[in-house]
Parts: C-alpha cells; sequence; structure tokens
C-alpha cells in the first residue's frame, strides 16, 4: 500500500486502511473500491490523503504500527472528549488521560523494536485531537530512549498529550484561519502555552512537570521561543523531547495548504533545527525510532535499479530491505527480488522516488 493525495485518487483504486474519525467511526472500510461518490465524500470530510492497495506494493499492507489500532482510535477520542468537556464544562478528565497514557506506554514497552512506519490518516477537523496522540506516542518512544523509568514516561506522557490544551481558550476564527493571521492574532495563539499551564495546575493530579510541558513546548533551545524566552537546559526536557516530536508530527501531516513532507524530508528539516530550535540530544533520541525509508517508500539505488522498501533493521535504519522491482534501464523485472541493504556494504540509497514516478516506467 501506499499513501495518496485525495486530489490524485482515482475511481477503482482499493482503501488499504480503514479511515476512521475521532470519534471512532468509521469513515470508510479497507478494501472498498472508490467510486467518484467516495472520492467527493472524502474531500467534502477534509481528507487530504489515505492508503492505497498497488500490486508494486504487494506484501506491504501489513505494517506493524507501534501501538494498537484500539489503543490509538481510544486516545483520540479520550483527547477529543477532554478538549469539548474543557470548552462546554469547564472540566478535565485526568483518569481517563492517565489510563491512555498506561495503555501506551505498556505496548511501547512490550515491543521496542518496531520503528515508526505509518503516518496517521486524519480529517481537518480532527487534526488537534490525533496530533495530540502522535505527539505523545513519539514523546514516549523518545524518553524510553533516554532510560527514563516508569513515572518519568508518565508524566512525559501526560504532559505530551495534553500539549495543546490551552487552545481551547482560543477564539476559533483565529486557530482556523486559513488566512495569514496579524500580529495581534499571532500574539494571541502564542498564549496557549500559558493557558495550558494555567489550566493543568488546577489538577491536583496533574504532574506539575507534565504542565510545564504544556507551558514550554514552544521554548526554543536559543531562547528565541515563547512565552518566556527559556534556553537550552533552562528548558525542562520533556518539553524539549515534546517540542521535537510536535515539530516532526506537523511536518508530516497533510494541512490545506499545504501537502505533507516525506519522511524523509521532515527528518531533514528536523536536523537542521538541531541547536538553534532544538535539543540535538532529544533530537537524536527520537529519531532513533523513526523508519528512515519507511515501509513502502519507493527507492532509486545507487546501481540505477528500483525497488520498494518492504522491511526496516532498526540497528541500521538507513539500510533497509528492498525489494527490486525495475532494473536499471528502468524495465519491469518478471521475478522482483530482495536484498538487505544492511549486508551488502556497496549497494546505496540515492533518492527516493513517487508513485507518479514509478507509474510513469
Amino acid at each position: 500500500m501506499h499513501r495518496v493525495r485525495v486530489e490524485d485518487l482515482k475511481e477503482g483504486m482499493i482503501v488499504a486502511r480503514t479511515i476512521f474519525n475521532s470519534d471512532g467511526r468509521v469513515l470508510l472500510h479497507s478494501g472498498i473500491e472508490l467510486t467518484a461518490s467516495y472520492i467527493n465524500r472524502l474531500y467534502n470530510l477534509g481528507l487530504l490523503s489515505i492508503y492505497i492497495k498497488d500490486e508494486n506494493w504487494e506484501g506491504t499492507d501489513q505494517i506493524k504500527d507501534v501501538v494498537s489500532e484500539k489503543t490509538r482510535l481510544e486516545t483520540v477520542k479520550v483527547v477529543k472528549t477532554n478538549f469539548m468537556a474543557l470548552e462546554h464544562q469547564h472540566k478535565l478528565n485526568i483518569r481517563a488521560v492517565k489510563s491512555m497514557v498506561d495503555y501506551i506506554i505498556d505496548e511501547l514497552l512490550s515491543d521496542q523494536n518496531v520503528l515508526v512506519n505509518l503516518v496517521d490518516i486524519r480529517t481537518f477537523d480532527d487534526y488537534t485531537f490525533g496530533h495530540s496522540v502522535n505527539v505523545c506516542i513519539l514523546a514516549i518512544m523518545t524518553g524510553i530512549v533516554l532510560g527514563y523509568h516508569d513515572l518519568q514516561l508518565k508524566e512525559l506522557g501526560i504532559g505530551a498529550l495534553l500539549h495543546d490544551i490551552g487552545k481551547t481558550r482560543i477564539n476559533k476564527t483565529i486557530l482556523n484561519k486559513p488566512d495569514d493571521l496579524t500580529a495581534d492574532e499571532y500574539k494571541e495563539i502564542k498564549r496557549h502555552a500559558e493557558y495550558g499551564f494555567q489550566i493543568l495546575r488546577q489538577y491536583d493530579d496533574v504532574p506539575l512537570l507534565s504542565a510545564h510541558v504544556a507551558f514550554q513546548h514552544h521554548e526554543r533551545w536559543d531562547g528565541m521561543g515563547y512565552p518566556r524566552h527559556l534556553a537550552q537546559d533552562n528548558i525542562h526536557e520533556y518539553a524539549r523531547i515534546v517540542a521535537v516530536a510536535d515539530v516532526y508530527d506537523a511536518l508530516l501531516a497533510d494541512r490545506p495548504y499545504r501537502a505533507s513532507y516525506t519522511v524523509n524530508q521532515a527528518i531533514t528539516i528536523i536536523k537542521r533545527m538541531r541547536g538553534i530550535h532544538l535539543d540535538p540530544h532529544c533530537i537524536e533520541a527520537m529519531l532513533a525510532n523513526i523508519a528512515v525509508y519507511p515501509i513502502g517508500t519507493i527507492v532509486e539505488l545507487n546501481t540505477g535499479e528500483i525497488g520498494i522498501v518492504v522491511d526496516v533493521n532498526r540497528e541500521m535504519p538507513t539500510r533497509p530491505i528492498v525489494r527490486v522491482v525495475y532494473d536499471k534501464y528502468t524495465r519491469r523485472i518478471q521475478r522482483p527480488h530482495e536484498i538487505d541493504l544492511s549486508k551488502l556494504s556497496t549497494i546505496l540509497i540515492s533518492k527516493t522516488l513517487t508513485a507518479e514516478d514509478l507509474n510513469q516506467f
């Protein structure tokens, strides 16, 4: 399977992964053949890309996520419920938040060999909820790499899951404005960090350090962030971790004003921010969990051959297992074969290609 922007979908394509909304309701089942009406519905729902089955990607449709689909969906629902409850009833269900953080920690600790290969699909309206869950997962995985004990992982996870809770106090017209913000509007948006801290510190069962994640996640390594212009070690490490996860997930998300960046592009951007906006140590720890070439990525080798990544090597993330499908003359190979780049030092990935590039051959 591979990810295709909704604008590039065609009738007859097969949905590879079931699409859910933030309430856990199925929007479109896996295996459904797309029609013009389905494509139009996806567009109207605010989906910008989905996973599609393709014979070129045979064997890549069972990619294991780092947490189960059930846990991811339940956590998204808990985040949405808390955001809505805070807006309308002015209270949070911290017990539910802690419960989902515990589930995520347990699942991540149960199999530490799984790398992040998938990008979750979410509607524009559900962006904040899915983003919060992704940031939580990435932050906890980073904490595990850094050797955090259980209590630290819980404090980090709670702060990460609720890092954007202050946005509930921002006017929706400003928050969802498609055009450029005015100086005053941007100033108000930035206040969500302070609002988040004010909200969370009211709850005795929210660790103070978790509240500081909301307060500090927009501080920058060089002191040019907000709200207090903290720098380097004056920013708590939890917030430095969440800052990295926050930027990385935002880069991978489809947005109405731009297509998502590829994993390769996102990693390049993140690395350029090291020592300027982001803590280099936290970047290194988070990227240890990312498949540099996720399963399903189309790659061109230095031999001129073209293949599809079918598995990853955690110890050597830049050296995945590739199924070669085109020879160096871009002729389709009758019997594709797999090569493990971790065992072949002379064969390298020279660049990644798009599905559109592959379809031209």
